[in-house]
């Protein structure tokens, strides 16, 4: 127990603090669609021109810097469009920052893994803490090559960071990419050329509180009608007053319509984005704002009458309801999804098995336990070295993306959601529950006792169902402690005494030999584990 390292406690996760919700441009005709891809490819010209001059500045960025770099935009859109860009600069900026960050730690973990490895003889086995040698002669060979790659990788990225020089690409790197291997992509080039485009294209624009309906530059009234206000090159296109372009198209917002009605009726600041999905040749509008962080349920009320334990894994969420005593209730439950395909087929899948989870929850008036899971320093090739398979594994599962939406989803159904330490709850829930949990009609899997031990971490009690026996004594000789009585009782750490009589109105004299036997309701009868007698009171 010594060697295991300390565990969080559990704590409630805050609720979010932003809501988007989308719809659809239907009706828009051939005249519009030119005058948003005119005016997303001017935009978008702007913005790549202001990313590039905010890299260049690099830590010596200021808010003078910020301003005269709005100035240069303003002349060649207008001052909204100009605010809107400077500030998706400076967000895409500092997401880079925090992107490099990450790699740099990344490769130091690798770095310090493949330095221990070469430093050991080779084929010396390693422990469940620290990797051993490498197998051959040649395989030290080539991570010693691979170590000097990544300590210049290293190198080169800290010596960035330090300068502030950020790798920004307008559209995505992997699209970037995908031009040089169109086949592997199962593209053309001209495929590709309509989603490079579509993707650098910049139709957004923040609100503003107090304006008409919470926005100047895309507008949006209360019967749906859409409305751009065009940059100064492309005034010549207006259709309505102001300089201002009306589409064809109507939106309703069919989710949380009300909610975005309310808003843009008090003139209270609403975001939009305009873009085009060039597989289905369809544009959409996202509408999104910010909320205040709904004020989270103490620990000790999301405990109250139990709670579901969930376990993460690739292909399913397995979830068991517990009372509020830790003891598992009904049967356990599974609920699928298939993370193969594309990235909206597997956010789809993820979703519904969310849905599906939290329509069981609210059924039985129950909140949800979950681990606080983070893969971010398990997906080096270094740490689990042939592993390829777990690597992919680990790799694929939405741990992140998983936990906000569940945390967005439960928040509308009024359901907490409670975080915990994720150490040792699959390997204890199997020790400790799989096999009392299984019987002739109910096979229980270690996911499935897993989610009983996160539920009971999430509960406060203790994952082991009675605390270990003397380090002096493994037999039952002195007797287990049992985790289920008070501390202050007396004789908490001996057996309970079997007293017959007419206090236990069936039992007759003689009965409960097994009665300080602790293992005795696992034994199947047959002579195959010595049974040591009880002493008569």
């Amino acid at each position: 127990m010594a060697d295991l390292r300390p565990i969080d406690v559990p704590f409630v996760v805050l609720g979010p603090s932003g809501v988007a919700i989308r719809d659809r441009l239907k009706g828009l005709t051939g005249e519009d669609e030119k005058v948003l891809r005119l005016v997303g490819d001017h935009l978008g010209t702007l913005a790549g021109k202001d990313l590039k001059a905010r890299c260049g500045t690099g830590l010596d960025h200021d808010t003078d810097a910020w301003a005269e770099r709005k100035r240069a935009l303003t002349a060649e859109s207008s001052s909204r469009w100009a605010g809107s860009i400077t500030k998706a600069t400076h967000d895409q900026w500092a997401l880079s920052r925090r992107a490099q960050l990450a790699h740099i730690q990344g490769l130091e973990a690798g770095i310090k893994t493949i330095a221990h490895r070469l430093s050991l003889p080779l084929g010396e086995k390693g422990s469940k803490r620290a990797p051993g040698g490498y197998r051959t002669r040649q395989e030290w060979f080539v991570k010693s090559r691979r170590l000097r790659v990544l300590l210049d990788r290293l190198e080169r990225e800290r010596g960035d960071r330090a300068e502030g020089r950020v790798r920004v690409v307008r559209g995505g790197k992997r699209l970037l990419r995908n031009r040089h291997h169109l086949d592997a992509a199962q593209l053309t080039e001209v495929e590709w050329r309509q989603r490079w485009r579509a993707e650098r294209r910049f139709l957004q624009a923040d609100g503003e509180s107090g304006k008409r309906y919470g926005n100047e530059t895309i507008r949006v009234t209360c019967g749906g009608e859409v409305s751009i206000k065009l940059p100064a090159p492309l005034a010549h296109l207006a259709n309505a007053k102001h300089g201002r372009y009306v589409l064809a198209a109507k939106v309703s917002f069919p989710h949380r319509g009300d909610a975005w009605r309310d808003r843009i009726t008090a003139n209270r600041a609403v975001a939009y984005r305009i873009h085009e999905d060039v597989d289905r040749c369809r544009w959409y509008l996202t509408a999104s704002w910010t909320i205040p962080t709904a004020r989270t349920m103490p620990l000790t009320a999301a405990r109250v009458n139990g709670i579901i334990g969930v376990d993460t894994n690739a292909d399913h969420l397995a979830a068991w309801r517990l009372d509020e005593h830790g003891n598992p209730v009904g049967e356990p439950r599974r609920f699928s999804y298939d993370l193969s395909g594309n990235a909206d087929h597997r956010d789809a899948q993820v979703r519904h098995a969310l849905i599906r989870l939290l329509h069981w929850a609210k059924r039985h008036g129950l909140n949800i336990a979950i681990e606080d899971l983070d893969f971010a320093a398990q997906k080096t090739r270094e740490k689990h070295g042939r592993r390829k398979r777990f690597r992919k594994l680990i790799c694929g599962m939405p741990v992140a993306k998983l936990r906000s939406r569940l945390v967005s989803m439960a928040a509308e159904l009024g359901i907490t959601v409670v975080a915990v330490d994720p150490a040792y709850t699959s390997k204890w829930g199997a020790q400790h529950w799989q096999r009392p949990l299984t019987s002739t009609n109910r096979k229980t899997t270690r996911h499935d006792a897993a989610g009983v031990a996160i539920g009971r971490r999430a509960l406060g009690h203790p994952i082991r169902r009675r605390t270990a026996p003397p380090r002096n004594d493994q037999t039952d000789r002195r007797g287990h402690r049992t985790a289920q009585a008070e501390p202050g009782a007396r004789g908490r750490e001996g057996t309970r005494p079997h007293i017959p009589g007419p206090r236990t109105r069936s039992d007759g004299a003689g009965r409960g030999a097994n009665a300080g036997d602790q293992r005795a309701q696992h034994r199947s009868g047959h002579a195959t584990e010595p049974v040591q007698p009880m002493l008569s009171l």
